[in-house]
Formats: C-alpha cells, structure tokens, sequence
C-alpha cells in the first residue's frame, strides 16, 4: 500500500499503485478504464528533495487532452504534495501524442539528449514551480516560444581598402577564411551583433553604411543552416590591420584579398557572394548554393 494520495479532474483518476522514497507511481484511469500510467522518479541524494523526473505510458484511446490532464494532475502533485521546484522529463522525439501533451500539460522544450544508433533522440521538457499557468497568455507564449524552430542568424560585414580588396579571418576552428563578423546572440539585432562582434575579435568599432543582402547558407559541414546579413562597413585605409588587437581563441590573423586569393582561401559560399558583389548590387534576399563539406586538414 502507497501514502500517495488519489488525484482526480472530474472523470480523470491518478490512483496510486507504488511508492517509495525515490518514486511514486500511478494508474490512470479515465471514466473507470485504466488507460496508462505515470510515475514521478526523484533525483538522486539531496537534489530529490527539491525536484526529479516524469515518465509515463499511454494506450490508444482518449488522445493528447485526457494524457495532459494526467500529466497536469502529476505536476501539480510534485509542487504541492512533495515539495518539489523542478520536474523534467524525456520524450522520444518521433512521440508526436507524447510532446504536444507534455507542452500542454505546462511543459517546456529544452534541448535535446542524443542517442546512438537508429534510437531516436529525446526531446527534453522541464516545468519550474514559479513558470506562469499553461493556460494562462504568459504561460502558453512561453510554451509555444519554447518549442518553435530557431534559426541561427549571422552578422558579417564587407569590409574594403582604398585598393579594392576585402578583408577576411584567418579562423581558428576551421580552414576556411570568412568576412570578419559572428552569430547574432538572442534579442540582439543583426546590425548590433555584427558591430559587437569586431569590437571583441577584431578589437575595431565600425560604422554600419547598409544591408548588401540578406543570404541563406545551407547546412554545411557540419553547421545548421542560417540566415546571413551581410553589411556594407566602407572602404578604409590599409594599415588599420595594424592597429586591430584580434581575439586570438578564434582569430589567427587577418588579410587584405583579392578575389583571387579570396577563391583560393575562403569558403565557396562567401566567393560566390564576393563574386556576385562584382557585377552588380544584389537582391535584397538571396540563396547561397548548396557546397561540399571541406577536405580534412
């Protein structure tokens, strides 16, 4: 016999069926029939008293409202009953019934735990004990904000001497040579992050003239597709290089080069812009062509 008390929405039961200091389980009834079960595991040593995990399992049958219903009950236990701050939970990311009601049961999307092999990976959802109500407008932008795609955005800049030559990066993290410039951090906008991003690894404040184009970069080697903003910075005189105090974690050096130097040194999608560059303004919004992955160093 459990201490666990039995919870109830209307019609939905949660009758408990174990528990122990390190879990506590239950069956889920709805309208009499014992449709799945839920169990709510504590985190190991001193971190059990404070939150853990929830797991469950689901038959066909009344679908993602009744199973968010359980869920919520389950929650709102570990809140209220066991005095828990966190509850987290893993969900195969091809369980499409299982995240969407976890995401209505308050949950919110975190990231995602890899698996090997042909596993598929986990989605990872957390609720914390002062998250706004589900239902609530706060609470469900929240969960929705949550759980949309998230594309990278990157700042980068044309960068030109009195000679006509673009300056690129030598990189640290990888062979190709780049416009100088960075990913774009959360709620920073594109202009701003290109700006931030040459103050700290070039060492240089710059002043923003225009939107040259707005490119997207396929998935490449490795890397997530993104959205490119590529900003013309002016024409300067050569020996700023000379004064420029690089971030040496991911700048090796910098080069004045022309576009013959830029086909031997940089990345296809970015000749392919410098080259474009040369024969005519570009479109606002442009695609840059899919490229093989680089040879091994």
């Amino acid at each position: 016999m459990t201490d666990s008390p039995e919870l109830r929405d209307d019609d939905l039961v949660l009758e408990p069926t174990s528990g122990t200091t390190e879990l506590d389980g239950f069956a889920v009834l709805y309208a009499g029939e014992r449709i799945g079960d839920v169990a709510l595991q504590r985190a190991p040593g001193e971190a059990g008293r404070r939150l853990g995990s929830m797991r469950w399992t689901f038959g066909a049958g009344p679908g993602t409202s009744v199973a968010s219903r359980a869920l919520r009950l389950a929650v709102g236990y570990a809140f209220e009953q066991l005095g828990w701050t966190r509850v987290e939970a893993r969900v195969p990311s091809d369980d499409a019934v299982g995240l969407r009601a976890a995401s209505i049961a308050g949950l919110r999307r975190e990231g995602i735990a890899r698996t090997p092999g042909e596993e598929p990976d986990h989605v990872m959802l957390g609720r914390i004990v002062t998250d706004p109500p589900a239902f609530s407008r706060e609470g469900f932008v929240s969960i929705l904000n949550a759980g949309l795609p998230r594309k990278r955005v990157i700042g980068q800049g044309v960068l030109r001497d009195r000679d006509g030559r673009v300056l690129l990066c030598e990189l640290t993290y990888k062979r190709e040579w780049d416009l100088p410039g960075g990913v774009v951090e959360v709620g920073e906008s594109p202009a701003l992050g290109l700006v931030r991003e040459l103050q700290e690894e070039l060492g240089i404040t710059v002043e923003i003239e225009r939107l040259v184009t707005m490119n997207w970069l396929p998935p490449w080697s490795h890397w997530d597709d993104a959205c490119l903003f590529v900003f013309d910075l002016g024409v300067v005189d050569a020996d700023l290089v000379d004064s420029m105090v690089l971030q040496r974690s991911e700048i090796a050096a910098v080069h004045w080069c022309d576009l013959e130097t830029a086909r031997e040194k940089a990345a296809l999608a970015t000749v392919e812009l410098l080259e474009a560059l040369t024969d005519a303004p570009l479109p606002p919004y442009r695609e840059a062509p899919r490229q093989p992955d680089p040879r091994p160093r």
